[in-house]
């Protein structure tokens, strides 16, 4: 049976992404059949996930996602590896608010074990105490295991391995591990640096596994992971979002990258043909496609670029015109506006098929869950289908409108934020990723 665990942190900034890719890479690399799995809406570390795994990252989500698409996930995970490794997101216990769509919340439905990832770099024995109030918050969440991160040396990991053998005996310290400035990885506005702009990211990948196998007993850590006890809720048969159409041109390249495998691999399940191109590297999408995605990732980065891709942005207006579905997530809502301002302050012509102008250079941080409910019928279903999706951008819009809202949009705990994106004949979009739609039951 499938058994899985769950790396997590007491904060964002401890190092649980490095740990979990020197710990899928040493696996994969061992023979060992392995899934992985990301918490939360988060589309860089799951790419990470799948450049070391060679598999895709399936991202869980309880808040987002309805019971029968995470128990569909769950099911994928297990049938189809030996070991399913699961990155947690922020602090164990943050979530959507402070009550709901936490790790913690994934821990206990799943009964998956947890892998606690301290940075002691600033402590020595208080640690033991940091792992006591994690281990013991929740009886529903057995943490059962501490990987010590940033350790100076031999006699700082000696405090840290006594404190928890003299207060926390049950809970297993698997490993040390020193500061090492190699396996830093590089950062932007968003997170990390995509994983498909590194150009030597398999080797990173393999240092950071010899540097795992070397400071962890990782037969100890495995040997601590469970089946899932979770309740066999009904799985789905409806994708998370319905198909945008039945041949569906899909952009992809390091400007469009932020896209859920369960979405576009529903849209498959759904028998719809997926057909990828690169806006950068000026491709139209097929003129045969009754459907195009824009989803999200870095256009603000190649604004100049993109506004001279004459085939790729006459094709989109082509499709446009002739009634194709055309559908536009955070920067792919952007390209489909009249105007992308970069962090120079240069303005840059796109689309023109919404309009909405938005800037780089004023920016401001978005970032939550989100509830939206469509405004009127579209591609997307009918008026007032609800879905459950996530923001986070730092793009300032300066217009937007007028014409059609295409969601009312709420936060995470239901306060209204408002009318957000637009739509217009068969183009639609918003700077909401969207991760699944919600039953009428769930409202």
């Amino acid at each position: 049976m499938t058994r899985g665990l769950i790396i997590a942190a007491p904060a964002s900034g401890c190092g649980k992404t490095v740990v979990t890719l020197g710990l899928l890479r040493h696996l994969v690399r061992s023979g060992v059949v392995t899934a992985s799995a990301k918490m939360g809406p988060d589309y860089i570390d799951a790419g990470f996930h799948a450049a070391a795994t060679g598999r895709a990252c399936i991202n869980l989500d309880v808040w987002a996602m309805r019971e029968a698409t995470l128990s569909a996930a769950m099911t994928t995970l297990a049938t189809s590896a030996e070991l399913v490794v699961c990155e947690g997101v922020m602090g164990l216990f943050d979530g959507a608010d402070a009550r709901t769509g936490s790790t913690a919340d994934l821990a206990a439905m799943s009964g998956w074990p947890v892998v606690l990832i301290v940075d002691a770099g600033a402590q020595a024995a208080s640690a033991a105490a940091v792992v006591r109030g994690f281990a013991t918050h929740r009886r529903d969440v057995h943490v059962v295991g501490v990987l010590f991160n940033r350790v100076g040396g031999p006699g700082h990991a000696a405090v840290l391995r006594d404190a928890m053998a003299d207060h926390l005996p049950d809970v297993a310290v698997l490993g040390c591990l020193p500061y090492a400035e190699t396996l830093r990885l590089p950062e932007r506005h968003l997170g990390l640096v995509q994983a498909l702009e590194h150009s030597d990211l398999a080797r990173f990948l393999d240092d950071a596994a010899e540097f795992f196998a070397t400071h962890v007993d990782t037969a100890r850590l495995c040997a601590l992971a469970r089946p899932s006890s979770a309740p066999g809720a009904p799985t789905t048969t409806s994708p998370p979002l319905p198909p945008l159409g039945q041949r569906i041109a899909v952009a992809d390249d390091v400007a469009f990258a932020f896209r859920y495998p369960l979405v576009t691999e529903g849209w498959r399940g759904a028998g719809c043909e997926l057909v990828p191109f690169s806006p950068l590297a000026d491709e139209p999408p097929a003129e045969d496609c009754d459907a195009i995605y824009l989803p999200g990732g870095y256009p603000e980065l190649h604004a100049a670029r993109l506004a001279g891709n004459r085939r790729f942005l006459t094709g989109l207006r082509e499709a446009a015109a002739r009634g194709a579905a055309v559908f536009g997530e955070c920067g792919g809502y952007m390209v489909l506006g009249e105007q992308l301002i970069d962090a120079g302050g240069e303005a840059h012509a796109m689309a023109g098929l919404l309009p909405v102008e938005t800037s780089f250079a004023d920016r401001g941080l978005h970032l939550g869950y989100r509830r939206v409910s469509l405004a009127s019928s579209g591609p997307l279903g009918p008026s007032g289908a609800v879905f459950r999706g996530h923001e986070f951008h730092f793009a300032k819009v300066l217009r937007e409108g007028p014409g059609q809202p295409l969601f009312d949009c709420a936060d995470a705990g239901g306060r209204p934020l408002g009318a957000t994106g637009l739509a217009a004949g068969s183009v639609m979009g918003s700077f909401v990723h969207l991760i699944d739609r919600e039953d009428a039951a769930d409202g």
